[in-house]
């Protein structure tokens, strides 16, 4: 016996229940069997309304449900209102059609759950074709290979993840499990959606980490779009990239990755430079627009290599940038400097150091593109390599025609050795604030010089053999110091000033140096913006790389990029943390980092250099000309007229700089200096003292008084006769070199 026990009972009780619906209205008319009957009856008219009015589906399901108690209330009814049994015994063909109909429609009872199991008894239906997926089976042979079919196996037990379809299955060469899968929705025209890593990984049983979903494109003889995707299923290669992994595995996963060093970056090459000991990281950023954000430190340890900032650095160009990995650090060497170096080539260039590529750094004595001289703006700390840069620079412009002054605040045996090879040179504030106004004043003299090919005068054209006069650059080294002197810190600074603003035009350069380039230290913004503009800013040491970015801002379009100068170059030896438990002392292998700079370019673009070396302690002069580059005769003359061409070692003249005191009105008997009836310097007497050349003394030549001694010709030697280096003044070699010392 097949049928179902709910069947069963369910006839039964039809069978039982007819007599009663037939005999009891008729027998006993009053009997609460009636009222049973007639409120199961309401109850199912209810239930009829209630399904009617219901917006769910499966309203005729319940209305069936609930038809037996409407029907058996409807002949109790009939039965208790018809007299006896009715005509033709109606009362009993009514009950017993209930009971049939109970009976033969097979049966009300599985209308009273969804989704019931058919009966055994009864034929099972038939589901819909459209509520169920299209089925494995119904896919057509379209000839795949042993591989595709055994996945598509696999595939469909998993229950087709993302209601796909394995189109086809490709092993990857030499790979035992790894392959690709080509996947379509399993309906035409839908997009695959719900499809993820965890869902195709499942189904084969490796980790999620290992499959890779990817679009499809379009190519000939098969479609693409939202409806196809691919999926990489790796755990071989997977595995092996993470024991062994190539350079570029390695760049993506630990350097270029959202967390890594460069996020976004893929490597082009790796290059290993075994003569230089260097290994060249060449990478750039995947997306075309975006900028490079390097964490080197990170860098460095997504690579395995020490971080260390004296052997790795990034050089950075648009979107690519090169990270330079060296065994030893490559700015610890020395580079002599030579006079092949530092010979100017007819744009006015000429080498001033080394990167640490190797490259040659190129620094100017004029401006060629811009047809006038150049300043020039030195920046470090003490025993930074300012005083080494010097010497190649004046060894530069000397070896180019051109006259160099240098004045320092103090004297030291650096200095004085220049001395011998250059025009002028001094120790103090006073001989600095003489040689600015003595150069402001040639702007003046040379602005009158007629030229002698037409007799007209014109603004400085470095390398125009028609030029009458040489091209002069004022050296003022720790000028911050000399800036704040009490005495004289006012006209250094005023001069200095106009010299960098009037000075181009007229072939003079100004040439700084210090330890600060800020306004409360001596450099205005004025001064600043004129010294960056018309030079290339070499910044040494200056004791920490946020003192040194802070000193290249404004010269570049991000000092954040300014590499780092630390106070040492040092390897990296061993472990800290086995040290510190060891109580080992840490390896003292420093190597000073004097004469490495940062030297901003043209373009804004920083770089990191170790500039030439010259030797003081031997002789200079090979890197010198044979001939001490000076001033005209012509210029020498209007500056003595104006008394400005003198022995600058000198104390103070009286009335120099400052208005020569009342002799009626000075309390003090006449000892106060500075003017004013209290030896006090106030408005007045500054603004006396700016034109005191001009004003007060424009004919004034100095004599020495009887008590005095004669000064030394040396410093009033002059050079070759104006206008006779016009033919080549460059070139020009002076008359004389008596005098070659200190004045």
């Amino acid at each position: 016996m097949t049928t179902p026990r709910s069947v069963v009972l369910e006839r039964l009780a039809y069978t039982l229940a007819a007599p009663v619906l037939a005999v009891a209205p008729n027998l006993y008319p009053d009997s609460p069997v009636h009222q049973v009957v007639q409120l199961a009856g309401a109850a199912g008219i209810g239930g009829w309304l209630l399904a009617a009015k219901s917006d769910e589906s499966g309203a005729g399901r319940k209305i069936l449900r609930w038809s037996p108690l409407v029907l058996a209330a409807a002949i109790d009814v009939t039965a208790k209102i018809t007299t006896d049994f009715g005509p033709y015994g109606m009362d009993g063909l009514l009950a017993a059609g209930w009971a049939a109909a109970g009976y033969l429609v097979m049966p009300f009872s599985r209308h009273a759950r969804r989704r019931h199991r058919p009966a055994l008894a009864a034929p099972a239906p038939q589901l819909a074709p459209a509520e169920a997926p299209e089925p494995a089976g119904a896919v057509p042979d379209d000839g795949a290979d042993l591989l595709t079919r055994e996945v598509r196996m696999m595939w469909e037990n998993a229950g087709m993840p993302g209601r796909t379809h394995v189109v086809k299955a490709t092993r990857h060469p030499g790979m035992r499990h790894d392959m690709t899968l080509l996947l379509r929705a399993s309906e035409t025209g839908r997009p695959i959606t719900g499809l993820s890593e965890a869902a195709v990984a499942a189904p084969f049983a490796v980790p999620s980490s290992d499959v890779v979903l990817a679009d499809v494109a379009v190519q000939p003889g098969r479609q693409g779009g939202p409806g196809w995707m691919e999926a990489r299923i790796t755990p071989d290669a997977n595995q092996r990239r993470r024991t062994k992994p190539t350079d570029q595995e390695r760049w993506t996963d630990r350097v270029g990755s959202p967390k890594g060093g460069a996020p976004g970056s893929e490597l082009v090459h790796r290059t290993r430079d075994d003569v230089r000991e260097v290994t060249f990281y060449r990478a750039k950023m995947a997306d075309a627009t975006a900028t490079p954000r390097i964490d080197l430190a990170k860098v460095c340890r997504g690579l395995g290599l020490p971080e260390d900032d004296s052997c790795v650095f990034v050089l950075i160009d648009g979107t690519e940038f090169l990270i330079s990995a060296f065994d030893k650090p490559p700015l610890s060497a020395i580079f002599p400097a030579t006079r092949e170096l530092l010979t100017p080539d007819a744009k006015g260039m000429y080498v001033c150091g080394f990167t640490i590529t190797g490259q040659p750094v190129k620094n100017m004595v004029f401006q060629h593109d811009k047809n006038a001289a150049a300043h020039g703006l030195i920046l470090g700390v003490s025993r930074s390599g300012k005083t080494q840069f010097f010497a190649i620079s004046m060894a530069a412009q000397s070896l180019y025609g051109q006259v160099v002054w240098l004045s320092t605040v103090r004297k030291d045996e650096k200095t004085s050795t220049l001395g011998r090879y250059i025009d002028r040179q001094g120790s103090n504030a006073l001989w600095m604030a003489r040689s600015l106004r003595a150069a402001k004043a040639l702007c003046e003299i040379r602005g009158e010089m007629p030229w002698p090919h037409d007799g007209q005068p014109h603004d400085y054209k470095p390398g125009d053999s028609r030029c009458p006069y040489r091209q002069l650059n004022v050296y003022a080294d720790e000028f911050m110091t000399a800036a704040q002197d009490g005495d004289f810190g006012e006209f250094i600074q005023k001069d200095g000033d106009d010299l960098t603003v009037t000075g181009l035009k007229y072939g003079i350069g100004f040439n700084p140096a210090g330890q600060s380039p800020f306004a409360h230290n001596g450099f205005s913004t004025e001064m600043k913006d004129n010294l960056r503009q018309n030079s290339r800013p070499t910044i040494f040491n200056m004791g920490s790389p946020g003192a040194t970015r802070k000193a290249a801002e404004g010269t570049m379009e991000n000092a954040y990029d300014v590499p780092t100068i630390p106070a040492r170059y040092s390897r990296n030896e061993g472990s800290a943390i086995e040290r510190a438990m060891k109580g080992e002392a840490d390896p003292e292998n420093g190597v000073s980092t004097g004469g490495v700079a940062v030297m901003v370019l043209d373009n804004g673009r920083a770089v990191l250099m170790r500039s030439l070396y010259a030797d003081f302690d031997t002789d200079l002069a090979d890197l010198f000309p044979d001939d001490v580059n000076r001033l005209t005769d012509h210029e020498i003359s209007e500056l003595d007229k104006r008394g400005l061409w003198f022995d600058w070692h000198e104390p103070v003249r009286p009335g120099e700089f400052w208005p020569e005191p009342e002799e009626d009105g000075d309390e003090d008997g006449g000892s106060g200096r500075r003017g004013g009836s209290k030896g006090k310097r106030g408005s007045k007497a500054g603004n006396s003292r700016q034109a005191e050349p001009q004003t007060l003394h424009p004919d004034r030549r100095w004599r020495p008084s009887r008590a005095s001694t004669t000064p030394d010709p040396a410093h009033h030697r002059r050079g070759p006769a104006w206008p006779s280096t016009a033919a080549s003044p460059h070139l020009t070699t002076p008359p004389s070199t008596e005098g070659r010392g200190c004045s």
